[in-house]
């Protein structure tokens, strides 16, 4: 049987204070990976993440950071390395949601938007990636969203081209160190069932949702994370450059 074990791995899992962050971090850290918790607001949250996964004997750092800073993002990643000494699988799962007609997105929405949603993951790469080369090893996941495959939901623009441009990104760099041990990979959850702010997902009830996937549910953040898992074990060695869509046959693509 293939190594499924992260055992002397570090990785870093944005946005991983609660819903698909959180369970991607637990999932980790229960195969042996040290894992450093991010949030930017709920400091609260990201200390409960590192605790549970503590008390299940397993190693964590919380660290805030806002990823849509590259001073920020460097300074995570900096701090990551001189905490455990390598920084080995990155995570990027943070992600604003805002459900706003074409005409009525500002400047500013645009840019925080493409900055939180986007950017944030080149951010990641280019900091992480000088120390996977070292090791000639590494594991880089976007967490996407099928809104950037089929655009499904209207008046979010900002949202589907920084989606859309994740999958890009992914392509883009694992075509460019693939060579060196690193792929890099896009997890794309479908219906998922977290914690959100409905008044963003006005265009369909939950109800409605449901019916149309042929599993007949919603999907758990498990689920999410098991594919992460997938990708980041030597079970994954293989795959790179691919969209994973864990939306239980909502979308086909």
């Amino acid at each position: 049987m293939l190594n499924t074990s992260f055992t002397g791995r570090t990785a870093i899992v944005t946005g991983s204070g609660r819903n698909i962050g959180r369970a991607i971090a637990v999932a980790l850290a229960s195969r042996g990976a040290a894992v450093v918790v991010n949030g930017h607001r709920d400091r609260a949250a990201v200390d409960a993440v590192v605790r549970e996964i503590e008390q299940a004997g397993g190693r964590a750092l919380g660290i805030m950071a806002d990823v849509s800073s590259h001073e920020e993002v460097a300074e995570l990643v900096r701090k990551t390395v001189a905490h455990f000494g390598s920084v080995d699988i990155a995570v990027s799962n943070v992600a604003l949601r805002r459900k706003q007609p074409f005409v009525g997105i500002s400047l500013d929405d645009w840019d925080a938007v493409l900055a939180t949603n986007l950017s944030s993951a080149f951010y990641m790469a280019r900091n992480v990636i000088p120390h996977m080369r070292r090791l000639r090893w590494g594991r880089i996941i976007h967490i996407s969203g099928f809104d950037g495959f089929w655009g499904q939901v209207t008046e979010r623009a900002h949202n589907i081209t920084a989606k859309a441009g994740l999958h890009g990104l992914t392509k883009a760099l694992a075509r460019e160190f693939g060579p060196e041990g690193i792929t890099v990979n896009s997890v794309v959850p479908g219906a998922i069932d977290t914690e959100r702010d409905w008044s963003q997902y006005t265009h369909q009830t939950r109800e409605r949702i449901e019916s149309e996937i042929p599993v007949g549910r919603y999907g758990k953040v498990e689920e999410v994370a098991a594919a992460c898992l997938f990708l980041c074990a030597e079970t994954g060695g293989f795959t790179s450059g691919q969209a994973i869509h864990v939306n239980g046959g909502h979308y086909m693509y």
